[in-house]
C-alpha cells in the first residue's frame, strides 16, 4: 500500500525547496544529496546525470529515502521512503529544463556539460511522514 501526499505537503513540493535524497552505495553505506524536485501525481521526480554516485546507486538499488523542509517554516517537514520505479534518459533534458525554470527562473538548464547525459528518476513513496501531521 502506498501513502499519498496531503494538499499541504504538495504545497511544499511546489516551492523552491531542495530535497535530500538518500541512496545506498554498493557497500551499503548511505549517500545523501540535495536535489531539485517535483511531484507527478504521488510520484517524486528528480533529475541527475549518468555517472554520478546517486545515479549509479539508484540504478542498482531502488530503495530510497527523501526529505524536505518547508523553506518558510523549518518546523514543517516531509520524509518518505520509497522505491525507484523508473530510471530513464527519455525526456530527461526537458525535465531538467522544467526544474531550472522552477528553481532558477530560466528556460534552459545553464549547467550542462559537454557529453552529459541526463536521467530522470521516478520515486514511488511507500511511506510518507509529515511534521506536523
Amino acid at each position: 500500500m502506498t501513502d499519498t501526499f496531503t494538499d499541504a505537503s504538495r504545497a511544499i513540493f511546489a516551492k523552491r525547496v531542495l530535497a535530500h535524497v538518500a541512496s545506498l552505495s554498493p557497500d551499503g553505506s548511505p549517500n545523501v544529496t540535495p536535489v531539485w524536485v517535483e511531484l507527478d501525481g504521488d510520484d517524486v521526480i528528480i533529475n541527475t546525470s549518468l555517472g554520478r554516485a546517486k545515479a549509479r546507486n539508484l540504478a542498482s538499488d531502488p530503495r530510497v529515502a527523501v526529505s524536505l523542509t518547508d523553506p518558510d517554516n523549518p518546523y514543517v517537514a516531509i520524509a518518505l521512503r520509497g522505491t525507484v520505479v523508473a530510471f530513464t534518459t527519455d525526456g530527461a533534458d526537458e525535465v531538467i529544463d522544467r526544474l531550472a525554470k522552477k528553481y532558477l527562473d530560466v528556460d534552459t538548464y545553464p549547467h550542462r556539460r559537454e557529453g552529459e547525459v541526463r536521467v530522470t528518476v521516478r520515486i514511488r513513496p511507500d511511506r510518507i511522514a509529515a511534521q506536523p501531521e
